[in-house]
């Protein structure tokens, strides 16, 4: 494709959620194709997003909203809706939502005629309680023209549901910012947030959710701590958009009950993204036993920096680690965490798995990643001039 294109890609925020990271990274790499690419978000605080880019950014403005989440979503449907209302805001070629809020509204702009057809990323799909919530999920899949998927899960997921083909773009991982190579962040962040000089330190990254098994990444690490008792635990992350109180609820009452190992449990909430790569450096292994997953990207960000992996022995995992690449688990049983938590310790294992992980990341490239969306772009374009 030698022309270059006007490319809206759009996200359901501005926060560091592994979507809206897909989003930037996708925004730089078409970039650097010569793209001229904008992402765009809702934006209750004008802050923009959570770090800078090479493409451009927009923020939507956006209202604050309550807990309710059918609120919240036909609230930023509506945000988005409005914006692209106005003619001087519609100057793409190309339309790509990255979520259920955005492919809703990009759904209702093209049956107004207002744009001709878009693209949807499934990262992965949600069960929701509430019928109308559900039923805005399955319009943004079934209205796209073309579909996209980060691994074969979820393309696998959308033939069986919707009978749809969406095409395997993968993720990838910037190893020029996430690299084991230590500086003075690293010392900074181990002081700030009072770290162990003895450790070991266990990461769990995404805050305390359901999803991410949080409840039972606690309860594995206290019945590690007897052994080492200078372990601690830090949970970063946590902006989301979806209320996860009930959750969180429950895991402040296993944590009050967890004796001596709750003063070791380091919650630091939502971090600026250029601490990540030191928090990363400073683990003794990332702890990431989801449930469920659209790819999982912060494994891959882990390995580049040289840290080991507890993960699921699940898809979306397994298709892109091998055997040896990752300390796997039972994401269901906490005893088979809890041991490959140990196994992270072991001098030898984590020698070859920093060998092994940085393999991996090598493989995974954001600029691959850009390509392979460049075919279905073409599909959308045809339509265009049909």
């Amino acid at each position: 494709m030698s022309a270059a294109l006007r490319i809206a890609i759009l996200a359901h925020s501005t926060n560091p959620r592994g979507g809206v990271v897909h989003a930037l990274e996708l925004g730089d790499a078409l970039t650097r194709f010569g793209h001229n690419v904008t992402v765009f978000a809702p934006d209750t605080t004008g802050a923009g997003f959570f770090r800078g880019t090479l493409c451009r950014t927009s923020s939507i403005p956006a209202a604050a909203v309550g807990r309710d989440l059918r609120t919240l979503v036909e609230t930023r449907v509506a945000e988005y809706v409005r914006y692209f209302e106005q003619g001087e805001n519609r100057c793409f070629d190309v339309w790509h939502a990255q979520d259920g809020i955005s492919g809703n509204a990009l759904a209702t702009l093209k049956e107004r005629d207002l744009i001709s057809s878009f693209a949807r990323t499934v990262h992965h799909v949600d069960a929701f309680a509430d019928e109308r919530v559900s039923d805005l999920q399955k319009r943004a899949i079934k209205a796209a023209d073309q579909l996209f998927a980060v691994g074969a899960l979820w393309r696998d997921w959308l033939a069986r549901q919707f009978a749809r083909e969406a095409r395997v773009v993968g993720n990838g991982v910037d190893m020029c910012r996430y690299s084991p190579t230590r500086g003075v962040a690293d010392t900074e962040l181990r002081d700030h947030l009072g770290l162990p000089e003895a450790g070991p330190v266990f990461l769990a990254v995404g805050g305390v959710e359901q999803r991410k098994n949080t409840i039972r990444i606690l309860q594995a690490f206290e019945a590690l701590r007897p052994q080492h008792p200078s372990a601690c635990l830090v949970i970063a992350g946590g902006a989301s958009v979806l209320d996860h109180g009930v959750y969180q609820a429950r895991f402040d009452g296993v944590l009050a009950h967890c004796g001596e190992a709750a003063a070791a449990v380091i919650r630091t909430g939502p971090l600026w993204q250029k601490l990540m790569p030191a928090l990363y450096r400073a683990a003794s292994a990332l702890v990431f036993p989801s449930i469920s997953e659209g790819f999982g990207l912060v494994a891959l960000e882990a390995m580049a920096c040289g840290v080991p992996v507890v993960t699921s022995r699940m898809a979306p995992f397994t298709e892109y680690l091998g055997a040896n690449d990752a300390l796997w688990c039972d994401p269901s049983d906490t005893a088979s965490i809890a041991a490959a938590m140990e196994k992270s310790l072991d001098a030898s294992r984590r020698a070859e798995l920093l060998v092994r992980g940085l393999q991996v990341a090598a493989r995974h490239d954001w600029s691959a990643t850009a390509r392979a969306h460049l075919p279905i772009y073409e599909k959308l374009l045809e339509r265009v001039d049909a």
